[in-house]
This record gives C-alpha cells, structure tokens and sequence, in this order.
C-alpha cells in the first residue's frame, strides 16, 4: 500500500466509526428518555444471565435446528472479526499480516479456524434465507413482518454472505501471491488456508499485478463492507448483537410470575396504614416535575430497561410463536409490541434531533397510534413470551404498565374487568353475591 492508501484507510475508518459512535450516541439517548429503574443489584447473578444467555446462546438451542446454525454465524462472525485488528494495522502502515511473525504456528491455526468457520457462516445464511423465503416458516411470513422488517432480514444475510466471500477471495488471492516464485511486493507467506486454497487456482493464468488489484479491490471492499455494515446495525434488527449483552445482564431477576408495585400507590398505601402519618400533610410539590401518571401511554412512560428491550428484539418471532392469544387467532402479536415500542422511540428521538434537544408534542402515543386496546387485553400475562425470548425481552411487563394506564387513568377496563372490580369493592370477592349469601350453594346439598 502507498501513503495515500494509508491515508485513505484512516480517513476510511475515522468516517466509518465516527457515525457508527455517533448512532450509539442516539441509542443512549433514546433508552435514557426511559423512567429510572434500578437494575444493579445482584450482580453475581446478571453476570451468570449474561454468561448463559448473550454468550453461551443457552435460549437459543431450545430450538436445536436454529439454535446450532444460529452459533455457526454468531461464533464465525464475531471470531472472524477478530482478524479486523489486523486488517487495521495493515492498512494503516502498509504491513502484511502482522501478526504471522509473532504467533508463528498459532498464527495458522487462527486464520484455518477463521476459513472454517466462513464457510460455516455461509452455510447457516443460506438455510435460514431457505427457511424465510422458500419453505416460508409461519413466523417469519406474519403480517408483522411487512415491509422493511422482511427486507431487514434479508439485507442483513446478504450482508453476512458478500463479507464472508470477500474474506474467502481475499485471502484465496493472498495465498496465489504468496506461492510467486521468487516472491512478490511484500506478500510472505503466512497463514494456514484450508478452504481458499480451492479457490486459489482461479488466479492461475492471470499476471501477478492483476491478482494484486483483485486482492486489494477485496481487501478494501471487505473492510469498507464490515464497517457500513457496522453502521447499518442502527437501522436494524441485528443491533442485538450488541444490545443482548446489557439486556441479558439488565434483565429483571425476579419470577416471571411476579409483578411488581407502582411506587406511587405502594406510597400512597403506605401513609394510610402508617398510624403517624398526618392525612391533611400536604406532600411537597417539585414546580419542575412532570406530573405523576399510573402505568404507561407513551414510550418515555416505560422504564429504560424495557426501551432497552425494543431496541434488543431480534424479531425472530419465537415470542409470537408461542403466545395462545395469537395463535386463537387474536390481534395481539409479543414480536409487533416490541417493534412498535422501537418504532415509537425512533420517532421521539428524531422528534427530539429536530428540535435541537427538545422533544415538541407530536400528538402522537404508543398507545392507540401504534398498540391497541383489544392487542393489550388479548394477553392471559401466561409469561410465554418472556419464556421462550432467547435474549429475556419481557413484552408482558410493557402490555400491563400500558394495561395500568388503561384502567387508572382512563378507566377503559373491558366491561367484563369492571364488573369483576365492582363485585370486589362492594361484595369482597369478584362474583356478584352479597357476602351474606356467598354460602348458600351448602343448603342446596
């Protein structure tokens, strides 16, 4: 490589991690708009849930056929990736291979693992673009899927495949201009290449200087790939790549059949059962603070773990698979909850980069624009979703907090809940007898 090409590669890399740090930032912001919850306790606990579940994929073989091409391409993607270390340092000071004379003969086990598991990759991409678009799974053909989610899913294979054989051509090329007899420019051998040494013999026949282009024009378009790739993970479902990490490890701990108080009534309760506690004290009132509001309408409502959740969602539609609501043919879908949640928040957070900072009413919700009432009562809260959610996404805690909302600030409960709430409040059970007569069914025996 020449000072120019050096140059051009920084310049290359300062633009590609520039808006990749700069679509991070955003994120942040995005989750932080989220209410506050605290999510550090036990941390020897999150640490194992992230072990587990974001690093040893232990959710994701519940389903083994998916599950094992699921960690060809997770495994080979990011050990592959490893090599891009290398790839910098080359690029930036015109080396070749690095880090060959320093490994020695862990060097050639790296980069033959490295080939393996491309082909690995391209094979598991292959079977799951077969199985979205050919057999045409039930999951990945729901109505939730239409449009740019399907696209999404598909550019992000075609993505993974082109990288995979740029790599394989890349070093295919290398190999032909390392075996020049006598040697050529500066390529040493290096590097143990079980797979592009059948692609190889392609090259056979062509001048050692139009080898040399075809190996930089895939060096370049290879890393060029890996980094708008990079940046296209903002757009995309595969930022879980990233996010299953802190979502795994932020995840509630609790039972999933256990749910969890508002702190607002739980304090209201509290001053009324306390026997000191002056009921005509007036609490003190922050000017600054926005007012109280029980459950959830919009996306700043939610906590940031759950906003983390919609921003997590791989959309693999496992959740929906498994819902009984959805599968008797009701409206609700777990997988459109969180994908609206998502969609929602990257409308406020454009809304907000619009504003210069502020975010300007849009009389807009999550609630009504994007999720409905009959999806949010549709759920039986059976905790299917959360179960079977390879990187513990809970969509349940985000339909009861817009559930509360419902109830408590629009007293829309369906008439069958109300009644069930009157009979409690007036007769202490949820069936409409009197509690005088609530034993009568004996006498009849």
């Amino acid at each position: 490589m020449s000072y120019l090409d050096n140059i051009l590669f920084a310049i290359l890399l300062i633009v590609g991690f520039g808006f990749f740090a700069a679509s991070v930032k955003k994120i942040i912001r995005n989750i932080n708009l989220g209410v506050d919850v605290n999510r550090k306790d036990n941390s020897k606990a999150r640490w194992k849930n992230m072990a587990l579940i974001a690093l040893g994929q232990s959710k994701m073989v519940r389903r083994p056929v998916a599950g094992i091409l699921h960690i060809f391409v997770y495994v080979g993607f990011i050990i592959i990736n490893i090599e891009l270390l290398e790839i910098i340092i080359d690029g930036l000071f015109g080396t070749h291979r690095i880090f060959a004379p320093y490994l020695g003969g862990v060097y050639d086990v790296l980069i033959a693992s490295f080939e393996i598991l491309a082909i690995l990759v391209i094979f598991a991409v292959t079977v799951f673009w077969i199985r979205r678009n050919v057999i045409k799974l039930k999951r990945f053909i729901n109505p939730d899927l239409n449009g740019f989610p399907k696209s999404d899913a598909n550019y992000i294979l075609y993505f993974e495949t082109v990288l995979m054989i740029l790599f394989l051509l890349m070093n295919a090329s290398d190999l032909h201009l390392q075996n020049v007899p006598g040697g050529f420019s500066h390529f040493h051998k290096a590097g143990s290449f079980p797979v592009s040494q059948f692609i190889a013999p392609m090259f056979n026949g062509m001048s050692n200087e139009l080898v040399m282009i075809l190996f930089e024009a895939f060096w370049w378009l290879h890393i060029a790939g890996i980094l708008v790739f990079m940046n296209y993970l903002y757009f995309s479902k595969h930022l879980h790549i990233l996010l299953a990490f802190p979502n795994t490890y932020f995840a509630n701990l609790n039972p999933e059949g256990q749910f969890d108080n508002l702190a607002s009534v739980t304090k209201e309760v509290k001053l009324m059962m306390d026997p000191n506690a002056d009921p005509f004290a007036a609490a003190p009132v922050d000017e600054n603070a926005a007012p109280s509001k029980f459950g959830a309408s919009d996306v700043q409502d939610l906590n940031w773990v759950q906003l983390l959740n919609a921003y997590t969602c791989t959309e693999c539609g496992r959740c929906t698979s498994s819902c009984p609501a959805n599968q008797t043919g009701k409206k609700l879908s777990p997988r459109k909850i969180m994908m609206d949640t998502r969609d929602r928040l990257q409308e406020v957070g454009k809304n907000i980069d619009a504003n210069k900072g502020v975010f300007v009413p849009d009389n807009k919700t999550l609630l009504n624009d994007y999720i409905t009432p009959e999806e949010l009562w549709a759920c039986t809260s059976c905790n299917a979703c959360v179960e079977e959610c390879p990187v513990n996404i809970s969509p349940l805690s985000i339909i009861m907090d817009m559930r509360r909302y419902l109830v408590m600030e629009q007293s829309a409960a369906p008439m069958s809940l109300n009644a069930m709430m009157t009979n409690i409040e007036n007769n202490g059970a949820p069936w409409q007898y009197s509690q005088q007569d609530r034993l009568n069914w004996k006498n009849e025996n």
